[in-house]
């Protein structure tokens, strides 16, 4: 799997827990690099170490609109990945970044925090606008880091946040089943 950064790769093992027998590596770019930048690069790199099957890109959208963010990526890897690997490259995304997924498991966040969860609707996580800033509010005066990401991840249910997230669940989807949820809306 290819993420953004050292949040995903903490994390996302903890948010796919609930899958029995599912194991993922997170890749990340290096020296906090674009993912769309380095994807070529860690793509072949997963490919020639392991020889997976697929490969699970998540790509955080920041309020943009699928289609203008994975579209793109998508057509610029196709042609040069088909000529040189033979795994599928499937692509998720949060709509905003992961930690809307936490919101999604308000019961569970809120017992981390020790505090309730402000003004977001927590019932529709997906469109909590910038939900990394609106987590590191409620944490002050702590700061949020990757190993506190990794702490949330752990206490959180990954069914409930998969009930509630439609982009969580489309997510789980490519690395279960194998669906490629990237291009729609």
């Amino acid at each position: 799997m290819l993420a953004s950064g050292d949040t995903e790769r903490r994390s996302l093992q903890h948010l796919v827990s609930h899958l029995q027998g599912t194991t993922i590596e997170v890749r990340i770019p290096p020296n906090h690099g674009d993912l769309t930048r380095y994807a070529e690069r860690l793509i072949n790199a997963v490919w020639y170490d392991d020889r997976p099957d697929k490969i699970v890109v998540l790509i955080d959208l920041d309020g943009k609109q699928p289609s203008d963010v994975v579209n793109p990526l998508r057509d610029r890897l196709s042609n040069r990945l088909r000529r040189e690997i033979n795994a599928r490259v499937l692509y998720a995304y949060a709509q905003w970044h992961l930690e809307a997924w936490y919101f999604a498991d308000a019961t569970n966040l809120r017992e981390y925090l020790h505090r309730n969860l402000g003004s977001v609707d927590a019932s529709k996580p997906d469109e909590i606008k910038n939900p990394k800033r609106h987590l590191m509010n409620l944490l002050l005066p702590y700061f949020y880091t990757s190993r506190v990401s990794e702490e949330i991840a752990g206490t959180l249910k990954p069914q409930t946040i998969e009930g509630r997230s439609p982009s969580f669940k489309r997510f789980v989807d490519a690395v279960k089943n194998g669906a490629d949820h990237g291009g729609g809306a």
